[in-house]
């Protein structure tokens, strides 16, 4: 990777990690497991959208493996 190219952030980086998580949660509260399987799957496709780079995410990829 040159300097200029995006690298995953893997340290503790989020502002509310503990708010986020109850937002999680709360999103998939009444849902089925395939309604919430769904939703993660839109969240994930939000998200890579919101990141863009396909270097940080395959390297996303390969941290989440």
């Amino acid at each position: 990777m040159t300097a200029s190219t995006p690298k995953l952030i893997t340290d503790p980086h989020l502002e509310a990690p503990d708010d986020f998580y109850e937002a999680l949660i709360d999103a998939h509260q009444g849902l089925s497991t395939e309604e919430s399987n769904a939703y993660n799957a839109r969240l994930v496709l939000v998200l890579a959208n919101h990141i863009g780079s396909l270097a940080v995410l395959r390297e996303a990829l390969a941290a989440a493996k």
